[in-house]
């Protein structure tokens, strides 16, 4: 009987080429998709400082529009960054939270029980955090403006320029993740944040006219 030779499985060039690519692919798809939701936290991160902003200044400017005292005008902001800041917190860690659980629920309707895994689920604490720090920031923004200003006039005049200014990069960096155009939608935000403050101060100072 003749030697028959070992026969050597042997993988073609472009097979190992097919099988770098499909790596590469899936690596691709993973960096897209943790790009995608560090977008996503930053993006919501802006939009919770532009609400601490906004918020935190209106206040300020109405019980400016009664009170000239400068004292008066930093506590009513201190109270509303901290009122402001614990409200986005609980409210984001029982959204979070309440998402968890149904994906939670429905991995395991499927079946897919050892799959649930903590360090892929969204984070109500890390949620509630993150949520409480971009509102506090953003609130600091006026309160910051106004605490070096004693005079009356100046000080609310002070408080409208820097807000102004972090109102247009607020929306522009807001428009930058949501990938659209920054003028636009910074004018957008710049208006709405003008006439939040302006409806604020009118009111509050027809109100304290008439005596209540």
């Amino acid at each position: 009987m003749a030697n028959e030779e070992p026969r050597h499985s042997t993988i073609s060039f472009s097979d190992v080429e097919k099988q770098e690519n499909d790596q590469l692919e899936v690596e691709v798809e993973v960096e897209v998709v943790d790009y995608a939701v560090r977008a996503q936290w930053l993006r919501a991160a802006v939009l919770g400082a532009n609400d601490g902003l906004l918020s935190t200044a209106s206040l300020m400017m109405g019980v400016g529009a009664v009170r000239t005292d400068m004292k008066t005008m930093i506590l009513t902001g201190i109270a509303g960054l901290v009122a402001g800041a614990c409200s986005m917190a609980i409210g984001e860690f029982v959204s979070v939270y309440s998402q968890r659980d149904m994906e939670v629920a429905q991995m395991q309707r499927k079946g897919n029980k050892e799959g649930v895994k903590k360090e892929k689920l969204p984070s109500p604490l890390r949620a509630a955090a993150a949520s409480a720090v971009a509102f506090a920031a953003g609130a600091a923004v006026p309160l910051l403006g106004a605490s070096f200003v004693r005079d009356y006039k100046v000080r609310l005049g002070v408080v409208v320029m820097v807000v102004t200014l972090a109102l247009l990069g607020f929306g522009a960096l807001g428009a930058l993740l949501g990938k659209a155009p920054p003028v636009k939608s910074s004018v957008r935000v710049l208006l709405g944040g003008w006439l939040a403050m302006g409806i604020t101060f009118g009111l509050t100072k027809l109100f304290g006219s008439v005596g209540l």
